[in-house]
Protein backbone atom coordinates (compact mmCIF):
# COMPACT_ATOMS: atom_id res chain seq x y z
CA UNK A 1 0.00 0.00 0.00
CA UNK A 2 1.00 3.58 -0.70
CA UNK A 3 1.69 5.94 2.06
CA UNK A 4 -0.56 8.56 2.08
CA UNK A 5 3.05 10.48 2.92
CA UNK A 6 3.42 10.44 -0.87
CA UNK A 7 0.63 12.07 -2.25
CA UNK A 8 0.55 15.96 -1.65
CA UNK A 9 -3.10 15.90 -1.75
CA UNK A 10 -3.81 14.03 1.42
CA UNK A 11 -4.23 15.57 4.68
CA UNK A 12 -3.92 14.10 7.99
CA UNK A 13 -7.51 14.47 9.44
CA UNK A 14 -7.06 12.17 12.72
CA UNK A 15 -4.92 9.81 14.66
CA UNK A 16 -6.73 7.30 17.00
CA UNK A 17 -6.03 4.79 19.37
CA UNK A 18 -8.75 2.58 19.62
CA UNK A 19 -10.20 2.06 23.05
CA UNK A 20 -12.96 -0.10 22.40
CA UNK A 21 -14.68 -2.80 19.82
CA UNK A 22 -18.44 -3.55 19.96
CA UNK A 23 -18.86 -6.43 17.62
CA UNK A 24 -22.37 -5.31 15.27
CA UNK A 25 -24.33 -7.27 12.83
CA UNK A 26 -22.34 -6.93 10.23
CA UNK A 27 -18.93 -5.36 11.38
CA UNK A 28 -17.42 -3.26 14.27
CA UNK A 29 -17.74 -0.14 15.88
CA UNK A 30 -14.44 1.08 17.34
CA UNK A 31 -14.18 3.79 19.44
CA UNK A 32 -11.29 5.84 20.64
CA UNK A 33 -9.45 9.00 21.68
CA UNK A 34 -7.39 11.12 18.89
CA UNK A 35 -4.05 12.68 19.15
CA UNK A 36 -6.04 15.52 19.97
CA UNK A 37 -7.84 14.41 22.62
CA UNK A 38 -10.89 14.19 21.05
CA UNK A 39 -13.44 11.08 20.64
CA UNK A 40 -13.53 9.66 18.02
CA UNK A 41 -16.07 6.42 16.28
CA UNK A 42 -15.44 4.72 13.33
CA UNK A 43 -18.06 1.97 12.23
CA UNK A 44 -16.62 -1.34 9.75
CA UNK A 45 -19.05 -2.64 7.73
CA UNK A 46 -18.27 -6.29 6.21
CA UNK A 47 -19.55 -7.80 3.24
CA UNK A 48 -18.85 -11.16 3.73
CA UNK A 49 -20.18 -13.27 6.40
CA UNK A 50 -17.63 -14.12 9.68
CA UNK A 51 -17.44 -16.70 11.98
CA UNK A 52 -17.85 -16.18 15.87
CA UNK A 53 -14.13 -17.26 16.08
CA UNK A 54 -12.77 -14.69 13.21
CA UNK A 55 -14.74 -12.07 14.95
CA UNK A 56 -13.38 -12.72 17.97
CA UNK A 57 -9.87 -12.61 16.66
CA UNK A 58 -10.81 -9.33 14.34
CA UNK A 59 -12.20 -7.75 17.71
CA UNK A 60 -9.09 -8.46 19.48
CA UNK A 61 -6.81 -6.81 16.79
CA UNK A 62 -8.79 -4.20 16.12
CA UNK A 63 -8.14 -3.27 20.04
CA UNK A 64 -4.98 -3.25 19.69
CA UNK A 65 -4.84 -0.94 16.84
CA UNK A 66 -4.02 2.54 16.51
CA UNK A 67 -5.76 4.10 12.94
CA UNK A 68 -4.33 7.35 10.89
CA UNK A 69 -7.47 8.67 8.47
CA UNK A 70 -6.31 11.23 5.91
CA UNK A 71 -8.51 12.60 3.55
CA UNK A 72 -8.22 14.39 -0.09
CA UNK A 73 -7.40 18.13 -0.32
CA UNK A 74 -10.53 19.79 -2.61
CA UNK A 75 -8.32 21.97 -5.06
CA UNK A 76 -10.12 25.39 -5.45
CA UNK A 77 -11.88 26.40 -8.66
CA UNK A 78 -9.88 28.21 -10.25
CA UNK A 79 -7.08 25.54 -10.33
CA UNK A 80 -9.51 23.24 -11.57
CA UNK A 81 -10.03 25.45 -14.27
CA UNK A 82 -6.50 26.11 -15.03
CA UNK A 83 -5.95 21.59 -15.40
CA UNK A 84 -8.72 21.56 -17.60
CA UNK A 85 -7.43 24.16 -20.07
CA UNK A 86 -4.02 22.82 -19.47
CA UNK A 87 -5.72 19.36 -21.09
CA UNK A 88 -7.68 21.47 -23.91
CA UNK A 89 -4.50 22.64 -25.21
CA UNK A 90 -2.97 20.44 -27.86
Amino acid sequence: MASPDADAALVPVADIEIDAVLPGRSGFLLEGRGADGAEYRLELHLDLPVDDRTRQVLGELFSQSEWKIFRRVEQSPLAQLRRERARQRP
